[in-house]
């Protein structure tokens, strides 16, 4: 019988959550430079012009994570 090998699955995990915290740390980031709440913008008044870009900058950040954390 084979034993199963975790620390992939692990790394898995931990480069996972990472990468996510990294990505809410840019999108807070990114809150506080713009003058407006993008959140509010978007649901709140269906801005769809901010909710492109908003969509745009997560979609950008989490590539170069990505990039980053496969190496």
């Amino acid at each position: 019988m084979e034993l199963i090998h975790a620390q992939p699955i692990v790394n898995s995990i931990i480069y996972s959550f990472l990468g996510i915290l990294i990505l809410l740390i840019g999108y807070f980031i990114i809150e506080k430079i713009t003058p407006e709440n993008t959140w509010k913008e978007v649901v709140q008044k269906n801005n769809i012009a901010v909710a492109i870009v908003l969509a745009a900058f997560i979609i950008g950040i989490s590539m170069i994570i990505s990039a980053a954390i496969h190496g």
